[in-house]
């Protein structure tokens, strides 16, 4: 994946700083306001549990296997099928939402579904940076301020959801029923609607 689509800055090198600053922002930009399908995979997150530290240690989870798979990818270690990659990405979001809605509590095993479904997810963020494009003099620290932009998007997801809603209604007692339950209804619907389209499609 490496050779396909970098981009050869030989005539025009941007610095080290410029580098990192432009593949931050391009990690922020691919969460918000790009990437709709993994606002919504950190907003079924978001909703099943109303404690902060809970809610980013998951999303710390989902950045660890997005790394991992992300890192892999651009290195041409792996080299993921897209037609089979986005429409995962798009069931995983289906998967967490139903979770939300018939269960009410954090269960053991989410961390182990919010790590695997990094692991997909990171595979179509490499997608992503591979149509980018990226520097072959820095492309360490390219990578690397790609995924720091894109934790931040995720953080800047979960820290208005938390201050907006979790914490003026979680507490109440219609909270779930009201709130979390159809918020998480619509994005099932959503997600399951960019998986046929995916399949489809690719």
């Amino acid at each position: 994946m490496l050779s396909a689509h970098t981009i050869d800055y030989e005539l025009d090198k941007l610095d080290t700083s410029a580098v990192f600053s432009k593949y931050l922002i391009l990690g922020y930009t691919h969460i918000l306001p790009l990437g709709l399908d993994h606002v919504l995979f950190i907003l079924c997150v978001f909703f099943l549990n109303s404690h902060l530290k809970k809610i980013i240690a998951q999303a710390t989870m989902f950045t660890l296997a997005h790394s991992i798979t992300l890192g892999l990818a651009v290195y041409g270690i792996i080299q993921p099928p897209p037609n089979l990659i986005e429409p995962l990405i798009a069931f995983s979001i289906v998967f967490l939402a139903l979770e939300n809605i018939f269960f009410d509590k954090l269960k053991p095993w989410r961390m182990i579904l919010v790590f695997v479904f990094g692991l997909v997810h990171g595979m179509g963020f490499a997608g992503a940076l591979d149509d980018l494009g990226m520097p072959r003099y820095d492309f360490a620290n390219a990578l690397i301020s790609f995924n720091i932009g894109v934790e931040l998007g995720q953080l800047t997801v979960i820290l208005a959801m938390y201050f907006m809603v979790a914490k003026l209604f979680s507490q109440k007692t219609w909270y779930r029923n009201r709130i979390v339950i159809p918020a998480s209804i619509l994005i099932a619907i959503v997600a399951f609607y960019w998986t046929i389209e995916r399949i489809i499609i690719m």
